[in-house]
């Protein structure tokens, strides 16, 4: 499978200064993206909220956030901000719903809160959402290698969680 990338291209290449519909264009490729990289630590509701914070923060400022080398990550950043501010809400997840499709362990909801939101966020985005690991070191900041033992923790303690090294 092909790596998917937030942004292909630079931001300067991509968005050309003065090209009309250049945050819509971003918005639109980069919002549901964003909001799902929230979810594990914010929860649907928050996560919502805190991503249209970015992104109208993003279209305030767009002539220098379109020049930054990681406009994506900056936003995230910006949302994660947002969504410290949103703390005190309850996090609200999908409820799992049984309908015919592929088994979810039961277990899987309390088993992802127990790690940390780092370790969640990354598990999430690179097993859930089907993200490189480079594109999640962009996206959070952090190096590869980061990210990479991030994943190997994180799904270490999925598996004692679930009882998978039995």
């Amino acid at each position: 499978m092909g790596e998917k990338r937030l942004v292909d291209e630079p931001s300067a290449a991509l968005f050309p200064v003065g090209s009309a519909g250049s945050f819509v264009e971003f918005a639109v490729a980069f919002e549901p993206r964003l909001r799902r990289a929230l979810m594990p630590t914010l929860g649907v509701d928050a996560a919502t909220d805190a991503t249209a914070e970015a992104l109208a923060y993003g279209w305030e400022h767009w002539e220098r956030v379109r020049s930054m080398n990681n406009p994506a990550g900056y936003l995230y950043r910006v949302a994660r901000t947002a969504g410290r501010k949103m703390r005190h809400r309850p996090h609200v997840r999908p409820d799992i719903v049984r309908v015919e499709g592929p088994w979810v362990e039961p277990g899987l909801p309390d088993a992802l809160e127990s790690l940390s939101d780092r370790q969640r966020t990354v598990v999430w985005l690179v097993h859930g959402f089907d993200w490189h690991q480079t594109e999640v070191a962009d996206l959070l900041g952090l190096s590869p290698k980061s990210v990479q033992t991030h994943l190997k923790r994180g799904t270490e303690k999925l598996a004692r969680a679930l009882g998978a090294n039995q």
